[in-house]
């Protein structure tokens, strides 16, 4: 379970400060055409931990497989970035200027009681409130590693947007 949280510590904390790196005025600036902004990526991220947060905490039942049995399918998926996803309804960001403190106050809240329910929960157990598209129902484990993995995909395309904004000055003129 230590390496569960550090690895989720991890790759929370790698989104935040990445977050971080990008200027403030730039958060909603749209940095090329079909891209979300910096703002609605962290809140797309914000919502979707926050909901896995519920996931963790909602109903669930005995698992009859082994509990990480779905860890490298989520994996392989997330890390294929030629694989382009569409966010489902419920966490497409809104189109609108995004507060960099509430935004920063959101992702610090979402990681700790993320963080907090590691050590808490029985990760065997399979969570039945939400059918993920493709995965269907996960255990907390998977699901817990489709956070890692989903976190750092949106790292990788978030630092992406962050050099672009700087390139070309997008917000900071």
């Amino acid at each position: 379970m230590e390496n569960l949280i550090k690895e989720m510590q991890e790759s929370l904390s790698t989104f935040e400060s990445t977050f971080l790196s990008c200027p403030e005025e730039s958060i909603n600036k749209v940095p090329f055409s079909g891209s979300w902004t910096v703002g609605q990526l962290v809140q797309h991220m914000t919502m979707s931990n926050d909901g896995f947060a519920d996931l963790f905490s909602g109903s669930t039942t005995e698992t009859n497989r082994p509990a990480d049995l779905m860890a490298e399918k989520i994996k392989n998926i997330l890390e294929d970035f030629n694989y382009k996803m569409d966010a489902p309804e419920f966490l497409y960001p809104a189109f609108k200027d995004y507060s960099h403190e509430e935004l920063k106050t959101a992702l610090g809240s979402v990681e700790s009681k993320l963080v907090n329910m590691v050590g808490k929960l029985d990760w065997t157990k399979t969570c039945t409130a939400f059918e993920l598209p493709v995965l269907g129902n996960l255990t907390r484990l998977e699901a817990a590693y489709f956070i890692i993995y989903h976190t750092k995909r949106h790292t990788k395309q978030l630092a992406n947007i962050v050099q672009q904004l700087k390139q070309t000055n997008i917000g900071t003129a």
